[in-house]
């Protein structure tokens, strides 16, 4: 199992923010200070403390790590293809790779090399994979997928297509490439600015025991800051009371709860510690209770004169007259109407019918009582004699009574009557009602003295009464509007009700504490009102230290479960399997082939804080820390070298990638990576992604004189977006021969617009052609003419192929001819040879041709040469 596995199945027993910690660093290298943020706040979640943000820890998924390489086991790429929203890369590209040798990928800056080197990283489940993978943005957000790649693979040989989709677990076959770039680089310089060989993974054990110091320095600073101020609760704690004993166990076992039910009081509980302030308070309790109970007795007096007055004037009262008016009012209209009908008739005289007539005809109901004593009124003999007028009655006279009768009982005059009764007793209950309230000098003198505002609302009250009762008399007469009736102050009896039982509980507590036990009793009560009264003009800081006291204590239980020694041991059990000869001498071995034969390794294990490592120590007569002395180039050199040393030291088959591997390289530095490359390119699969044109020559130079197959890709931007891929390489990196094909298709494009009459164009692209030209005559007389014995850039000179080497007057004829004719359309400026013809494209192809036939020629007479100089 690999370091990094190890840490991973080690990491589970963890606590959960731990495990995010390892998650991040793996993904990062390093914590930024909102990483470090977040991290304290899930450390403390953990111990019971809320975390505003609601933060959820994450853990390193198992399909993020590189799994452990499986023995005689070979994976290889064939091709990365039908790629789908990552960056701007062209979708559906397909980017073939060899399966042995090399497999060099060139690109300029920004035609997409970096998408394609993303993917890898993120399929090949490389340590370092901070950079994104972003969508295109000339998408809409809604079009956009997931990311997506497909990996044209063999697995001991067999073809397999592995998908890749962001976010979701690599492919576990592909995790047997190892990826190399400039962030990998940057894994081997440690803190200390010293250059060391950390293997792979141990780094985040020591990053680990790093923030969970950090995080727990966090926590104890945060205690100090919040532990609870209690000072102001001294003089409480002191208290022989429950509030004493509560803030003298504020840093103890109180509860918000415990502090809530005592800092708060009832409106009662307030009045029972003034009543009890008072009582004790006074010289001579006994007098005093008989002062204040006898004005308790008068103000209630007063108060149950103000209720029945109130009652008598009530606003009920007061809509039953209106309504018993009303009710009267409209049954009289209904009488009057009924006696206008029966004065109509004839022969009746004036006045009948009228309130008067039928006052005189109850009058004459009751004297017939005595006067016809035998008869039942009206209904008496026609012989009788009228009891109004004492004559003869006779038949008509006894029909006449009859019909007076049965008008004064008709049911409309009945209902008059009735209802006038009800309105006449409702009006008298309010006419006769006494309303005075009894409020003398003296009275008011008391109420003012008690309280000027109880005093102000009986005067208010017994006015607002006499008002009340004129104006709803008036109203019953029709001479004031019922609306207008103002409503009556109701306050005064609240505030005499309340001032009476005050006073008489005030008499009452006086009359108590003249008996020593009861007043003893009520010392105590008053000490524990008084002690809640304080306590709650200081619930909030009590709620406070409460709140801090719980805080530091879950705090400190966070503190004391962060030890590092466990993640220390692990480091340094995991070191201890890299601590042998084995590693020194591949590391040792790996610096030489890349030229840095200065530094040598030494296993020298340190363990400051957990980070177990070993030194590579520069030997130098006069010492100094590395930092000082190694240039950019050659920590890049020793990045290089740790890399090729895991690979090895890591027994597995798969192949490995590099990206821009030369960056800060001197050109000398160059060719002992290339070299370093090419050979390891005999073992495994090689991936190389460079933008770097000298790279790209100098390592086919090195494959070729290796042996070793190099297969060259090379990727640009076009219509359909960035990483188009195409085997067409530079023109600079080209041989003569292919460079004539190159010309070639370049004379047909000169044709075609010059067919089609484009003047300027044919006239730019044959200038461009003949500037070609002339670098592949130049190419020509390196390549083939000198056969190689002297290379641009190239050190040294490979004096064994002079023998292949004769230069003829026609090779001088036939070179200065090509330069010449190719320098004068492509040697001067526009306006310098504007005033030359250009060739016709015709022309262009017969010069080009005369390259090739050169070319052919040369090379054709090499074996002679060979043969002569043998």
């Amino acid at each position: 199992m690999s370091i990094i596995q190890e840490i991973y199945s080690w990491s589970q027993r963890l606590p959960a923010w731990q495990q995010d910690a390892i998650a991040r660093l793996y993904a990062n290298r390093t914590l930024t200070q909102a990483d470090k943020d977040d991290l304290f706040a899930l450390a403390k979640t953990e111990h019971g403390i809320d975390d505003p943000e609601n933060r959820q820890p994450n853990k390193l998924a198992a399909g993020q790590v590189a799994a452990p390489p499986i023995p005689n086991r070979l994976v290889q790429i064939g091709a990365i293809k039908q790629l789908s929203n990552i960056n701007a890369l062209a979708a559906d590209q397909r980017l073939p790779v060899a399966q042995i040798g090399m497999t060099i990928i060139y690109g300029e800056n920004g035609t997409g090399k970096s998408g394609y080197s993303r993917v890898l990283k993120k399929a090949c489940r490389a340590r370092d994979q901070r950079e994104p993978i972003l969508p295109d943005a000339r998408k809409e957000p809604g079009e956009v997928g997931p990311a997506q790649a497909v990996f044209e693979a063999f697995v001991n040989g067999e073809s397999i297509d592995l998908t890749w989709t962001h976010g979701q677990p690599a492919p576990e076959q592909l995790s047997e490439i190892a990826i190399f770039d400039s962030h990998c680089a940057r894994a081997y310089i440690d803190n200390q600015g010293d250059f060391a060989y950390v293997p792979y993974g141990l780094d985040i054990l020591g990053n680990l025991v790093a923030v969970s110091s950090e995080v727990k320095a966090r926590a104890v600073q945060e205690t100090k800051t919040n532990a609870p101020n209690v000072t102001m609760f001294a003089a409480l704690a002191g208290t022989n009371t429950a509030v004493g004993k509560l803030a003298a166990g504020l840093l103890g076992a109180v509860t918000a709860e415990d502090v809530t039910a005592l800092a708060s009081m009832s409106d009662v509980e307030v009045e029972r510690l003034g009543t009890l302030n008072k009582a004790l308070a006074e010289v001579d309790p006994k007098q005093r209770a008989q002062v204040l109970r006898l004005r308790g007795t008068r103000f209630a007096g007063l108060a149950t004169k103000a209720q029945a007055a109130l009652a008598v004037l009530s606003k009920a009262k007061i809509e039953q007259l209106q309504t018993l008016v009303n009710a009267s009012n409209i049954a009289k209209s209904a009488a009057e109407l009924a006696a206008q009908e029966f004065k109509q008739r004839p022969g009746l005289l004036s006045g009948t019918g009228s309130d008067e007539w039928k006052a005189l005809f109850e009058v004459a109901r009751t004297y017939a009582l005595l006067s016809h004593p035998d008869d039942e009124f009206p209904n008496v003999s026609a012989y009788s004699l009228c009891p109004l007028c004492q004559n003869p009655l006779g038949e008509e006279g006894v029909s006449r009574l009859a019909s007076f009768d049965a008008f004064v009982k008709q049911a409309a005059e009945k209902a008059a009557k009735d209802a006038k009764a009800l309105a006449v007793a409702s009006y008298r209950s309010i006419e006769t009602v006494n309303l005075d309230l009894g409020i003398d000098d003296a009275l008011s003198r008391e109420l003012a003295d008690y309280n000027q505002g109880i005093a102000d609302a009986c005067l208010k009250l017994q006015s607002a009464l006499t008002d009340r009762q004129a104006n709803a008399l008036k109203a019953s007469g029709g001479k004031f509007a019922w609306g207008e009736i103002a409503p009556l102050p109701g306050d005064a009896h609240a505030l005499l009700t309340a001032a009476s039982v005050e006073l008489l509980a005030d008499a009452k507590a006086l009359e108590d504490s003249i008996d020593e036990n009861a007043r003893a009793k009520m010392v105590v009560e008053q000490a524990e009102l008084d002690a809640r009264r304080r306590l709650c003009e200081l619930k909030a800081a009590a709620l406070e230290a409460v709140d801090k006291r719980v805080h530091c204590s879950k705090l400190q239980t966070c503190i004391d479960s962060i030890v590092t020694t466990g993640i220390s041991r692990k480091s340094t059990a995991l070191s201890n399997t890299m601590a042998t000869e084995e590693v020194v001498t591949a590391l040792n071995a790996e610096l030489k082939a890349l030229n840095v034969h200065e530094l040598k390794v030494v296993m020298k294990p340190e363990s400051p804080g957990g980070r177990t490592q070993f030194k590579l120590a520069l030997q130098l007569p006069g010492g100094g820390p590395p930092s000082s002395v190694l240039s950019e180039g050659e920590q890049r050199a020793i990045a290089i070298a740790s890399f090729l040393a895991e690979v090895k030291l890591g027994r597995g088959l798969g192949g490995i990638v590099f990206d821009d591997p030369v960056s800060s390289l001197d050109h000398r530095r160059r060719w002992h990576v290339a070299s370093r490359l090419v050979e390891e390119s005999k073992r495994r699969q090689v991936i190389v992604f460079t933008h770097d044109i000298y790279f790209l020559c100098i390592v086919q130079q090195e494959a070729e004189l290796a042996g070793v197959p190099a297969t060259t890709q090379c990727i640009g931007r076009g219509a359909a977006g960035f990483g188009i891929q195409t085997e067409r390489l530079p023109f600079d990196t080209l041989s003569t021969s292919k460079r004539v094909k190159e010309l070639r298709q370049f004379q047909a494009r000169v044709a075609k617009h010059h067919k089609l009459g484009e003047e300027a164009e044919t006239t730019r692209l044959t200038r461009d052609a003949y500037s070609h030209l002339r670098m592949a005559w130049e190419r020509g007389v390196e390549e083939v003419l000198f056969q190689g014995v002297v290379t641009r850039f190239i050190e040294g000179v490979s004096t064994q192929k002079l023998k292949y080497v004769v230069v003829e007057d026609s090779d001088y004829e036939a070179i200065n001819a090509g330069m010449t004719k190719s320098s004068k359309f492509a040697g001067h400026d526009p306006a310098s040879a504007a005033h030359l013809p250009t060739p016709h494209p015709d022309e262009l192809g017969v010069d080009i041709d005369q390259l090739e036939a050169w070319r052919v020629s040369v090379e054709a007479r090499k074996a002679g040469v060979e043969a002569k100089r043998t």
